[in-house]
């Protein structure tokens, strides 16, 4: 991570997301207890934790980058990078599992190039993996856009996210 926290500070003044960041930091009195809220109120200004923001946390709130960094990558809810303006998130759970959720990732990375973890370089979609949503009797399940669709061939999928666009 390149970069000093004087660089990211001078940036950071000049961007208004900051001052929610801020907010949530004077809200816990710049405690570096208060870390995980912090990284949430950077999350919900910029859509995902950024190298210069994980840096400005780490200084005011006296903490190792390594730290802050730790906590972020930790955490299966925070975003090192932008999300897609569509999600699908397929459904790796025993029974999603043994009735094809492999072959729906294996036909959404032919289709359109991306892992889990990842977004389409247009940033139209985000591919996301879950242990379980809870629909095991639609097995296999995708959430696309918050919406469970069970049933599902890897077919229905790709054709699903390709109507997306």
């Amino acid at each position: 991570m390149a970069g000093t926290t004087e660089t990211a500070t001078a940036e950071t003044t000049q961007d208004k997301r900051y001052r929610l960041v801020d907010a949530a930091m004077r809200r816990n009195g710049y405690e570096p207890g208060a870390l995980i809220e912090t990284l949430h109120a950077v999350q919900e200004a910029f859509g995902y934790l950024d190298e210069p923001s994980m840096r400005y946390v780490a200084d005011k709130l006296k903490l190792p980058l390594s730290k802050v960094f730790g906590v972020a990558t930790f955490y299966h809810y925070f975003r090192l990078k932008p999300k897609g303006r569509h999600t699908c998130v397929v459904c790796m759970g025993t029974a999603c599992y043994i009735k094809g959720a492999d072959a729906i990732l294996d036909k959404i990375h032919e289709t359109f190039g991306i892992q889990p973890g990842e977004t389409t370089p247009d940033a139209n979609l985000s591919l996301l993996t879950a242990r379980c949503v809870g629909a095991c009797g639609l097995a296999p399940a995708v959430v696309v856009d918050d919406e469970v669709a069970g049933h599902v061939s890897p077919e229905d999928v790709a054709t699903q996210l390709k109507a997306l666009s």
